[in-house]
């Protein structure tokens, strides 16, 4: 190759726009400068590899442990932590400051070790491209690593071949491609290679052309490579997973918004506690010197006081809590089939207002199946899941002994003659038996259809052994095969010409599209063993039939045949398919999975819409989204051709009204998740395909199927489902909420109880009153308050109704308003009886300050313990929940009361703590005090309820 034709070569095939199956394979051969019978030759394939590198997906750099280390760090609430640490390590209090370091770093651990991991998805997506590509070089075939193919390379495709790069076929020779793994069509595409298409065809309707990182499952052909490693589709999608940036998760977003508030709040009230602490001293009669030792000890014992409580106030628990809850939410999240790759995604998915959901293998079973035989005017339904060859015949919804419908066997034993599919066992599966079909899912389909009504397919492939066929091609629409008849062969089939059987018969069988099928018929047949001349009225019946069921959504294919003595010596398809018998027509489909409808309705009642999003045809979309539940009264189905219509604007307000999206490209399911996140949705996007992966990683969360999902989907998605069930998105959703639930339990608790002691400092000191409680015993209360009792209330299994409620909107904040009222009840509670049992042991020791300051801190301490109790629901009664029912609760509130009476009654502990041993009197005085805040949140949840039926009704 000269360096001009180089040049030339580089402008042609670099043009990403150039729409190759617009082209005829020859003008594309042209274009590439190839030649057919040659391909390239090794200089021109070293000039070409010079240029355009290795076939090859490129890979963005792996996170790297600073970069994870950062992202667990880079929080308000642990700067505000690692900043407590710092004051208490210059003030001497080196136990606490250890404490609080000891929190981050647990928590950072637990963080990376969840989440490290290496960017999965494009290394995924380089193991779907071929190790080995068959190619014509310098005139000879040889094979050669798929990494070394250049645009221009004649490939040879064979069934069991993954396509080495996107190739525009120049020979198909009955060559299927399955094509699920990229664009979502659950049926294999049969190809053409002489047509030539319109620009904007979408992807899945792209006859002439395979793409990289597909499956051809059937067939064989020929074809040039147009685009190599990135510039390939399977490139595109794998650019667009690295444009995709990660964002906060709402948890994320609402837990640094509320460490900010609460951080700022906290030491502002302990900032001001210190200065009216200090202004006080300095207005006291006698104080002229503001600088002698009384003064600074006093300014000193003012500091520690306000360091101390904001340490307490603080939330060191809240970050460790947090992921501690997650990650038993996880734990919980695997029992239910599904598998967290990221801990922030568990309360994420329990936000969600939209599931955007793949319908190939998610809402269906990806299982081509016989749903309906159509034969001698009989509608038959057959039962039955995926490739199971177990399920019941039926008519009008009645079981029937198809015995009694010798037609319907004859269709279905003749499409298992005509027919090349395996079906073998795969093991086993929740104590049922499962298979694996090996061949085109259309064939297997009847396979299993066959093997229900209990065929032999040994017996009957060795009783018709088959001697010759004609394959199907698309210009033909049909297969036929040959079958010579055993001396063994019984009555079974009905094998019949003009009514009379043949001796040692050769039986003509033809499959294939209805109307082709039909076309070639002279007689149908009626009854047992009866043949009726085809009329136009019978024929016109049989067309009926067929419009019945391909209207909802099925694939239909016609069976016909004809016995002949014998075979003419060249097998002509002209001959042979002529006076043929139509049997019957065979309608299957992939169908949605049987707990697909309740998980539906129970994401609607949760207030959570579900999308259909899919490669699939329009209308088979349609028929499976209303057969589910999916599409709702009054919403519309689009195709992604309409939606390349559609400015932004417009994307934004159709998606409010469009349930289903059907023949979608990656691109589409992007605009679809942006547009929905930007109407404020929190987006859940579920797939199996390479086709899902960028729009998985754009939404808040990636759902991904496990058993049928692809390498690249599972790497980026933030949940894997191991058990490819749509309904184990719903309890996903279920457990991310009573998730979310018991981490807004932790923060009300924790929240009321820290204001509480603030405000005990606070009132105390604005009284001019002596401080109640000292540094020690606040960061001991926050100690016995902020641990156990805090962890417990993330063990609590959500209220009844958890999935009766609306989801939560994305922009309300943890403290919401129903919170901020049971806030402040329980402060003025827990506030008002701290102060007047510090009162009661002032009045009754007032030259022992440690007496009232023990009341005080017992009576602040068992209070927020007992308040634990009533934490562990927002809105139900405590007596509905069950007092004692949470264990793990009951555990940690006795621990904690054994550290309070430790530090009371232990006489080496008295003096470090500055307390003092209580009698029976001074129990008998706390007690009534420190069940008034418990009955003050009971109270406020009667209430709160009553507003939100109130709220409820209005609406």
């Amino acid at each position: 190759m000269t360096g001009d034709q180089t040049e030339k070569y580089v402008e042609s095939a670099d043009d990403v726009s150039i729409s190759w199956h617009t082209l005829t394979s020859s003008d594309a051969l042209q274009r590439l400068e190839s030649k057919i019978d040659v391909g390239l030759t090794s200089i021109e394939v070293a000039a070409r590899q010079e240029q355009y590198g290795l076939n090859e997906l490129e890979e963005a750099p792996p996170t790297t442990f600073w970069q994870m280390l950062w992202a667990q760090i880079n929080s308000f609430v642990i700067y505000l932590l690692l900043g407590a640490a710092i004051v208490s390590a210059l003030l001497g209090d080196y136990v606490e400051a250890i404490a609080i370091l000891a929190i981050v770093v647990l928590n950072a651990i637990m963080g990376i070790i969840q989440e490290s991991r290496a960017e999965a998805s494009l290394a995924a997506l380089k193991k779907l491209a071929a190790p080995e590509a068959s190619v014509l070089r310098d005139g000879k075939r040889s094979s050669v690593p798929a990494s070394q193919l250049v645009p221009g390379d004649i490939v040879f495709l064979e069934a069991g071949n993954y396509i080495p790069a996107d190739i525009r076929l120049l020979e198909a020779v009955n060559l299927r491609i399955d094509e699920a793994s990229l664009t979502g069509e659950s049926v294999s595409v049969q190809k053409n290679a002489e047509s030539r298409l319109e620009k904007d065809v979408p992807l899945g309707d792209r006859t002439n052309t395979a793409f990289m990182g597909t499956l051809a499952n059937y067939g064989r052909g020929k074809g040039v490579v147009v685009s190599t490693g990135m510039h390939t589709q399977l490139g595109m999608i794998a650019t667009m997973l690295q444009q995709v940036e990660d964002e906060q998760t709402p948890l994320q977003r609402r837990l640094d918004q509320f460490g900010k508030i609460l951080g700022w709040a906290c030491l502002a009230v302990c900032a001001l506690i210190f200065v009216i602490g200090v202004v006080r001293f300095a207005l006291e009669p006698g104080q002229a010197d503001f600088f002698s030792s009384q003064a600074l000890e006093t300014y000193t014992e003012l500091f520690m006081i306000a360091v101390s409580l904001a340490i307490a106030a603080v939330p060191e628990g809240l970050p460790a809590i947090v992921t501690i809850s997650l990650a038993l939410g996880m734990r919980e999240m695997v029992r239910r089939h599904a598998l967290i790759r990221k801990l922030s995604s568990v309360e994420t998915l329990g936000s969600a207002t939209v599931i955007c959901s793949d319908k190939t293998g998610t809402l269906t079973q990806n299982e081509m199946t016989v749903t309906r035989v159509w034969a001698d005017g009989d509608f038959i339904s057959i039962t039955g899941r995926g490739y199971s060859p177990q399920g019941d015949f039926l008519k009008d919804d009645q079981p029937i002994d198809i015995k009694d419908y010798p037609a319907i066997k004859s269709t279905l034993w003749l499409g298992t003659l005509n027919n090349d599919a395996q079906l073998e066992p795969a093991g086993e599966q929740d104590g049922r038996e499962i298979f694996r079909m090996v061949g085109d899912p259309t064939e297997g389909a009847i396979l299993v259809a066959a093997l229900k009504m209990g065929a032999s397919i040994d017996l009957l492939n060795q009783t018709f052994p088959r001697a010759q066929e004609i394959p199907f091609d698309s210009v033909r629409k049909r297969m036929l095969t040959i079958h010579s008849v055993d001396d063994q062969a019984n009555d079974d089939l009905s094998l019949i010409n003009n009514g009379q059987r043949q001796q040692n018969p050769y039986i003509i069988n033809v499959k294939g599209a209805p109307d082709v099928v039909l076309g070639l018929c002279t007689h149908i047949e009626v009854g047992n063993d009866r043949l009726e001349p085809l009329t136009e009225a019978r024929r016109q019946e049989v067309l009926a039939a067929n419009d019945a069921m391909t209207n909802d959504a099925l694939r239909v294919l016609g069976v016909a045949c004809r016995t002949v003595t014998t075979l003419p010596e060249e097998i002509d398809s002209e001959e042979l398919e002529r006076d043929l018998t139509f049997v019957g027509l065979i309608g299957m489909i992939d169908p949605a999975r049987e707990e697909v409808s309740d998980a539906i309705d129970t994401a609607n009642r949760a207030g959570i819409r579900t999308i259909m999003i899919t490669g699939d045809y329009l209308n088979t979309a349609r028929a499976i989204a209303e057969q589910i539940g999916l599409l709702r009264p009054g919403h519309q189905v689009m195709a992604g051709s309409t939606l390349d219509t559609l400015s932004d604007e417009e994307m934004i307000q159709n998606v409010q009204i469009t349930d289903v999206y059907a023949r979608v490209s990656p691109e589409h399911k992007m605009r679809i998740v942006d547009a929905l996140r930007a109407n404020q949705e929190v987006v859940a996007m579920t797939g199996d395909g390479v086709n899902d992966a960028p729009a998985i990683k754009r939404a808040d969360i990636g759902v991904a199927m496990g058993i049928t999902g692809t390498d690249v989907a599972k790497g980026t998605a933030d949940m894997v489902l191991t058990d490819d069930n749509y309904a184990s998105i719903v309890s996903a959703v279920e457990q991310g909420r009573v998730i979310y639930s018991n981490i807004r339990k932790f923060v009300y608790y924790l929240l009321s109880c820290n204001m509480a002691e603030i405000m005990v400092i606070f009132l105390a000191t604005l009284l001019g009153w002596p401080i109640p409680l000292t540094a020690i015993q606040l960061l001991w209360l926050n100690l016995v308050t902020d641990g156990a009792p805090a962890l417990a209330l993330g063990t609590e299994p959500g209220d009844p109704d958890i999935m009766d409620l609306p989801p939560r909107p994305p922009s309300e904040p943890i403290i919401n308003r129903h919170m901020q009222i049971g806030i402040v009840v329980q402060t003025i509670a827990i506030t008002a009886v701290t102060l007047i049992a510090f009162a009661i042991g002032h009045i009754f020791e007032p030259e022992h300050a440690e007496f009232a300051q023990t009341m005080a801190f017992v009576t602040l301490s068992i209070s927020e313990l007992f308040r634990a109790y009533t934490a562990r629901s927002e809105y139900y009664p405590l007596v509905k929940i069950g007092v004692f029912k949470n264990k793990i609760m009951n555990w940690a509130v006795l621990v904690s009361l054994l550290l309070i009476f430790v530090v009371i009654y232990i006489p080496f502990l008295q003096p470090v703590f500055n307390t003092a041993p209580l009698g029976i009197a001074e129990w008998l005085e706390i007690l009534p005090l420190v069940l008034i805040p418990s009955v003050a949140a009971e109270i406020t949840k009667v209430f709160l309820r009553k507003q939100i039926q109130k709220a409820q009704s209005a609406a």
